[in-house]
This record gives C-alpha cells, structure tokens and sequence, in this order.
C-alpha cells in the first residue's frame, strides 16, 4: 500500500511544479535585512519601498513599469518611495521630492520629472541649482515660491537623515532597489517585470505571515 502511494505521489510531483511557481530564494531573488523595519510601518499593510533617484536612468525605464504594477496592487499593499540622498548631484532631486511630496503635487509632477532629465534634457543630470528645478515644477503649474519655500524647510532635512538611515539598513547601494516590508531586498530577476514578481511572492509571504 506504501509503495503504491508513494509510486502516484512520484506521478503528481511533475504537475505540482508546474501549477506553483518558484518560490524566492534567499541570495538568489533576495537578500534577508538582519531587524529590518519598514520605513513607514503601518498596520495590516505589507510595504514595498523603491528607493529610486530621478537622475538615474534605470529607474525612469522602470517608472512606467511600476506604476502598471501599482495600479494592480491589492489594499493590503503600500508603496512608498524613498529618494535617495546619496550626496553630489542626487541630493538636489531628493530635495524636490520631498518638497513636492509636502505640496501634494507628486501625482502630475513625479513622471515628468523622469522624462524632463532622461527624455527631453530640459534639466540638468549634474550640478542642478534649486532656481533650474523650482523652474521645471512651475512649467507643471506648481507655484514656484511655495515650491523654493519647501525646499528651505528645515523639515526637509529631517527626511532626507530618515532616508540616508533607512538605506545604510538596508544595504542599498545602488538605484532602483525594491524592499518588501523592510525585511527583503530584492536582488534578482532579470528585468523588472521579473524583480516584480519577486517582490509579489515576497508580498504574499508577509501577508500570509501576518495571519498565522
């Protein structure tokens, strides 16, 4: 009786792999954050993090991409972007993030921005001034005052620590990075639709977590 059970369960092992996908492996699809934290926790809801810089090229031809995958996400999933503030010429896009952010115009202002550097060169990669920048947001209709204003608040600073500390954690070190929960960081795929579905399986592994 055994080994006749044990013949049909050799029968079913082919079929089970094909209907299940490949779970994520560690140091394969993503390395494990040792007391990692989401960077902005809240309850019952599982956090992706893209730590992106607008100057980075990877991360515009992610843009679209990505807000494909936004827009399929259930309520239980939070994104969140963290600018990277690594220094030199990152540091200025970081700043007007954060100032857009505290505005409410990241919605019409965030892909613009990615095509204003990388498609149509109507700001500078390197060495942008926050007159160039506060200039660029208000030909997207945002008040160019305010917009100077928010880049000065000492606020802004705060964040930008908040971010440097949240990477340092992490281990990030380059652009984009994609953290789930603040536990994961996402190292494989071999494009982005594939580093999604990672971030997707690591998703259902927090929710399912989260249940027990």
């Amino acid at each position: 009786m055994k080994s006749r059970l044990f013949a049909l369960l050799l029968l079913l092992l082919p079929a089970v792999a094909l209907a299940a996908p490949d779970a994520p492996q560690a140091g394969v699809d993503y390395v494990e954050i040792p007391d990692g934290k989401p960077f902005a926790p809240l309850a019952g809801k599982v956090e992706v993090v893209e730590v992106f810089g607008y100057t980075c090229v990877h991360c515009a031809h992610l843009e679209p991409t990505l807000a494909q995958w936004k827009r399929r996400q259930p309520a239980h999933v939070r994104f969140t972007a963290v600018p990277a503030a690594f220094g030199g010429y990152w540091l200025p896009y970081a700043r007007a993030y954060y100032a857009a952010e505290s505005l409410g115009v990241l919605e019409r202002t965030h892909a613009q921005v990615f095509k204003a550097l990388h498609e149509q060169q109507l700001l500078p990669i390197q060495n942008a001034s926050a007159d160039e920048i506060a200039d660029y947001y208000a030909s997207l209709g945002v008040d160019r005052q305010r917009f100077i204003d928010a880049l000065r608040n000492p606020a802004l600073e705060a964040r930008l620590q908040r971010s440097r500390e949240f990477m340092a954690a992490a281990g990030v070190e380059g652009t984009p990075t994609l953290i789930v929960n603040g536990r994961y960081r996402v190292i494989g795929g071999r494009n982005f639709d594939e580093a999604l579905r990672i971030v997707d399986q690591l998703v259902a592994r927090e929710r399912a977590a989260a249940r027990r």
